[in-house]
């Protein structure tokens, strides 16, 4: 009997109960919509019952799915509990595995994990910079850092660094370049772009920080548009053109004088910050209790004045 469960389908049909909905569950399970459509509708004609209500806003659970979903949350907790004790039983001590997205792992985290690894000799990071929803059920990560909006149901979750905006270039630029004294001097200029997928609020694109800080934004010489937040930041550095930078992943570059803000003033408060996510029991863990620890100190130094 074992052999023959349908697990993918267990897995997402717990997924859409436990977040009441085939878009959150989808987008946690990395799949499409549909995908975890036909996921319940397989285990619905397995079972031979009708499992879910699905509604225009929500899905909830009939009685015998509620049942099937505890069963199935309970299984996988335990799976994964158990999956965690055995890849952190070594001899040389625990190993945390860090999810988190390029950018944020190249320009601020990588820079800083060296500290970490003095600290705690024992404990081993394994960082990955996978860009899809992670799930926590499969023990593929112990912990998260996210960026948007902060919406995780159901998980730890608790903001790390907030986040500004302002436009960010290269010094070469200001020296060789056209003028560079206020936005309506963007015309002249290549605009760096990336497009952050949406998760909700207002994406920080350059037309909100044009927005929210009263100016037209002009339309640029030539827009380059690029699929990660770092490689817009490398180009910025090449001199290549300006970028909008988001504070955290430029913050060592404008210190070392790698980058340079052309117009004087604060930056502009994003809508999206980056989080702390992990499941609830995971903090009782010491590897990443320590984490947690070490992780908000560095961001509290960062913010601090000088």
């Amino acid at each position: 009997m074992l052999a023959t469960l349908p697990f993918a389908a267990l897995r997402a049909f717990e997924a859409v109960v436990r977040l009441r909905g085939f878009s959150r569950a989808a987008e946690e399970l990395g799949m499409s919509q549909s995908a975890v459509s036909q996921h319940v509708r397989l285990l619905e004609d397995w079972t031979g019952h009708r499992l879910l209500i699905r509604g225009a806003r929500d899905s909830r659970p009939t009685e015998e799915g509620q049942a099937l979903a505890a069963a199935v949350s309970e299984g996988l907790g335990r799976i994964g509990e158990v999956c965690q004790n055995l890849r952190h039983r070594t001899a040389r001590g625990a190993t945390l595995a860090v999810s988190c997205l390029p950018g944020f792992a190249i320009n601020w985290l990588f820079p800083r994990l060296i500290r970490f690894d003095q600290a705690q000799p024992g404990i081993t990071v394994s960082i990955s910079t996978d860009p899809r929803p992670v799930t926590f059920a499969g023990g593929e990560a112990d912990l998260a850092i996210r960026y948007g909006m902060g919406h995780y149901p159901g998980l730890h979750v608790r903001r790390l660094l907030a986040e500004s905006l302002a436009p960010v270039c290269a010094p070469s630029l200001l020296r060789e370049g056209p003028p560079l004294r206020g936005p309506a001097d963007l015309a002249m200029h290549t605009l760096l772009v990336d497009e952050p997928k949406p998760v909700g609020g207002r994406p920080p694109t350059w037309e909100f920080w044009a927005a929210q800080s009263g100016v037209v934004l002009p339309r640029p010489a030539r827009l380059r548009r690029f699929g990660q937040s770092n490689m817009v930041i490398q180009a910025a550095i090449e001199g290549l053109g300006v970028a909008l930078g988001r504070d955290a992943l430029v913050m060592d570059a404008l210190a070392d004088g790698r980058l340079v803000r052309p117009f004087p003033g604060p930056g502009v408060a994003s809508d999206y910050a980056f989080w702390f996510v992990c499941p609830e029991a995971a903090l009782a863990r010491p590897a990443v209790r320590a984490f947690h620890d070490w992780v908000f100190a560095e961001a509290a130094a960062c913010n601090k004045p000088g």
